[in-house]
């Protein structure tokens, strides 16, 4: 059974800064691509970026790029997602994603089959 936990989230000021981790276990890790996806209150859920199982390819949407950083330690089996110059449009639940196609280079929104139970991001103005 895959778990996926993510920490990390609060409450910051615009243009202020916060990074989220999520560990993942009950799979083999460094196999498998990551993403990040949100959900704003009254919305539906948003992909926000992905990463191959290598670190190798990352993807954005074009909403967070050049603010957002996905990364991974694939020793610590954990996936993290900096996010700078934050704006209160950003303000929302925050949740990590794993694709069980193993071995996946090319990374887009789509082809994610787990979600944690998210943590809270929210931006003051």
């Amino acid at each position: 059974q895959v778990q996926l936990v993510e920490s990390g989230g609060g409450l910051v000021q615009a243009g202020g800064s916060l990074k989220l981790s999520c560990a993942v276990s009950g799979r083999t890790f460094s196999r498998y691509a990551m993403g990040w996806f949100r959900q704003a209150p009254g919305k539906e859920r948003e992909f926000v970026a992905a990463i191959s199982w290598s670190g190798g390819n990352t993807y954005y949407a074009d909403s967070v790029k050049g603010r957002f950083t996905i990364s991974r330690d694939n020793a610590k089996n954990t996936v993290y997602l900096q996010m700078n110059s934050l704006k209160p449009e950003d303000t929302a639940v925050y949740y990590c994603a794993i694709d069980l196609t193993a071995w996946r280079t090319s990374v887009t929104s789509r082809g994610f089959d787990y979600w944690g139970q998210g943590t809270q991001v929210t931006v003051s103005s």
